[in-house]
């Protein structure tokens, strides 16, 4: 076996949940966004704008979510154990990210073949995550600031008139959805560059047998067929 195992305590039930809201919320945000910038449904439109902002109070509520609950539920720091630490811990930096950005640029871009031993997500996985909380949150600004129900309150009238107007607005809301369309094109990638496993992991909940790895000693211990189990 060339990986690590995959075990469901590196993604623990409340955290697939949150993915899979997060997953559906922004791929309806991403059709109704279009759909309104450009109507190519006729008579759709009033529920496209409702759709689209049930979506964005869903997203928000579920990236909040998400925060609060990795001070809280437990996740294991890297592949290949079982062993767990409070979720936030695996968004710091951590000993086995130590060193290892070159080693994950060679292996995204082909050029080294080796799936480098690290924590369960990389320098740039974390990275490229706490990116998109932020513009989630940078999103539902310039959305808010175009609703009609909240565009005049104090807090979204400045943001339109530092940008110029509502107009402005209106296009860096729109580009910035297709920061969301490449952010998730960018995690499909990342996630299953080694394999599917992740994801049959996170959305079926599929165990994969491989190497066993000590976050202790940061060094492999063993494997684990579980298929022969």
């Amino acid at each position: 076996m060339a990986h690590l195992a995959h075990y469901r305590e590196a993604h623990p039930l409340p955290f697939v949940v949150t993915h899979w809201v997060n997953l559906i919320s922004m791929v309806l945000l991403i059709l109704t966004g279009f759909s309104i910038h450009y109507p190519f449904v006729p008579g759709f439109m009033a529920i496209c704008r409702g759709l689209h902002l049930f979506c964005a109070f869903v997203l928000v509520l579920n990236c909040i979510t998400r925060i609060v609950l990795s001070f809280f539920v437990k996740s294991a720091p890297t592949e290949g154990t079982r062993e767990e630490v409070t979720d936030i811990k695996t968004w710091l930096p951590q000993a086995d990210n130590r060193h290892q950005l070159g080693a994950w640029l060679k292996f995204y871009f082909f050029v080294k073949k080796d799936f480098p031993l690290s924590a369960k997500l990389s320098g740039l996985q974390k990275g490229s995550y706490i990116a998109i909380a932020v513009l989630i949150f940078v999103m539902a600004y310039t959305g808010f600031s175009l609703w009609s129900v909240t565009m005049e309150a104090p807090f979204f009238a400045a943001g339109v008139n530092l940008v110029g107007g509502i107009m402005n607005m209106r296009v860096i809301h729109y580009f910035l959805m297709y920061a969301f369309i490449c952010f998730m094109m960018l995690h499909i990638y990342l996630a299953n560059v080694e394999g599917f496993d992740q994801t049959k992991l996170i959305f079926l909940r599929k165990e994969e047998g491989g190497l066993v790895y000590d976050p202790a000693r940061h060094t492999i211990v063993g494997e684990d067929d579980l298929h022969d189990k």
